[in-house]
């Protein structure tokens, strides 16, 4: 399923073609990321830079595509690898910021600081950094797309998750901000949102989750077809309803699936 967001003014303008792209995945090695490179280059694009901490753990998708794929070192948390990764693919021309972190926690629950400062230093300082380093190359390159990964967290704060959603929401509203800023340069800002996707990220998480075939798919046809902010869930669907129209009930319902959360873990 793919939602277009109503409001967004700038849809019908949007024509971002994935073949013969030259992508940039970030978390290249597992769930999504793996799921975004394969299904680019079945989509047709001509190269994608996988990037991944550990270059090691992208073997066997050089193995199955060999040089359409060029393992890339890159933790989107260190600037010199970002510098580094950005200079090794200066043909770009699609961004995928997809890797992030969650703590599954609350602040106060915390008691520190220190996990929603991760959820920050991944989830929007390092997509802030990989934007800031790759859009003069994408420009350079005469125009292309960034990918945000975001989340139906973004839209409405679980609090079993909260400082994972206050990263997320810091996320979207720099999404609309890129979009803005890059539009005259030639790169659409897309922004995706999924709820529970069936990845290592929540293997702790009882209950029904999406495919991630399935999520990369939805979130690939949208770009092609121009959608600036692609719900690619049913739950999206659901949370973008429910803001509309009971957002107190929302809340409430919220609030009582983060009381069952932690009642089970």
């Amino acid at each position: 399923m793919v939602v277009a967001n109503p409001h967004c003014r700038f849809e019908e303008e949007m024509h971002v073609k994935i073949e013969n792209a030259v992508a940039l995945v970030t978390g290249a090695n597992r769930g999504l990321g793996r799921q975004f490179t394969e299904q680019l280059l079945g989509r047709g694009a001509a190269r994608v830079y996988a990037g991944a901490r550990d270059p090691g753990k992208l073997a066997p998708l050089v193995e199955a595509h060999g040089e359409r794929i060029v393992p890339v070192r890159l933790d989107v948390t260190q600037p010199e690898t970002i510098v580094a990764a950005v200079k090794q693919a200066g043909d770009l021309t699609f961004l995928i910021n997809n890797a992030g972190v969650l703590e599954a926690r609350g602040l106060i629950e915390s008691g520190s600081i220190e996990p929603f400062q991760r959820e920050m230093d991944v989830n929007v300082y390092g997509l802030a950094n990989m934007s800031l380093a790759c859009a003069p190359v994408i420009a350079g390159n005469g125009g292309g797309a960034i990918l945000n990964m975001l989340s139906v967290a973004s839209l409405a704060n679980f609090p079993a998750f909260g400082t994972y959603s206050a990263s997320k929401a810091a996320a979207m509203s720099l999404t609309h901000c890129m979009r803005y800023e890059l539009k005259d340069k030639g790169i659409e800002v897309f922004g995706v949102y999924a709820g529970l996707i069936d990845t290592d990220m929540i293997d702790f998480v009882e209950g029904e989750k999406s495919d991630p075939k399935v999520i990369v798919a939805a979130a690939l046809k949208g770009v092609e077809n121009g959608v600036s902010d692609i719900d690619t869930d049913e739950r999206c669907t659901y949370v973008r309803d429910m803001l509309r129209e009971d957002p107190a009930g929302l809340e409430a319902a919220l609030w009582q699936r983060a009381a069952q959360f932690k009642t089970v873990s």
